[in-house]
């Protein structure tokens, strides 16, 4: 199977959201899970998965709101990261992984920095054509409609998220590094989210992408 790597849990996302909600994938997928990043890995240490998934913001975790990477304490750095993917690694971010601020972390890995999102609401995704929203029909939600600022001109679009409070918003998009491949997606917050049918469709469709299986 897959081996899949999957980094969750700071202040505001709890780990516990993405392991509920990824629980169904580990039928199809090897997981292993990691809350305290800056501790647990190393560069050793990723190098056995094809695919890393980061659905966490810059925290060592849920109890500690201090940053996750540090210059010359963090074993992984965001560099050692982007090399592990022009090497030819996969790298997701969900949700809380796109809530890097300008020239923080992974926002130059990723291609965007945050800019907000309106209180939770109803936000309708609507995937355009790619090989991750294969077989993907337009479903409706209640989230956080993330608003992200993309930096880079190279990415491939392929999903929009609309909402009557935050207008229309880039919700995925992919793009390579090397012989890499990076992707985004931006629902998430709530386990409601992980339970729609189509959304962990749209997340197994782009590990599969980022893998190089699409």
């Amino acid at each position: 199977m897959l081996k899949v790597l999957v980094l969750s849990g700071d202040y505001w996302h709890p780990a516990e959201i993405i392991e509920l909600g990824m629980e169904p994938l580990e039928k199809k997928l090897a997981i292993t899970y990691i809350r305290d990043a800056k501790d647990a890995l190393t560069l050793e240490f990723i190098r056995n998965f094809q695919v890393i998934v980061c659905c966490k913001g810059n925290h060592i975790n849920e109890a500690n709101s201090n940053e996750w990477f540090e210059e010359n304490v963090t074993e992984v750095m965001p560099k050692d990261f982007s090399d592990w993917v022009d090497k030819g690694g996969g790298l997701l971010f969900i949700h809380a992984g796109n809530t890097y601020k300008k020239g923080e972390g992974f926002s130059e890995l990723s291609g965007n920095y945050f800019v907000g999102h309106p209180p939770r609401c109803e936000v309708s995704v609507k995937p355009l054509e790619h090989p991750i929203t294969e077989g993907i029909r337009e479903f409706t939600i209640r989230d956080e409609q993330y608003q992200i600022e993309v930096t880079e001109s190279d990415v491939d679009i392929f999903l929009k998220t609309y909402s009557k409070q935050g207008g229309e918003q880039i919700g995925g998009y992919s793009k390579y590094i090397g012989a890499g491949r990076v992707c985004v997606l931006t629902p998430g917050h709530i386990w409601d989210v992980w339970r729609k049918e189509e959304f962990l469709a749209l997340v197994y469709n782009a590990i599969e992408w980022c893998a190089g299986m699409r």
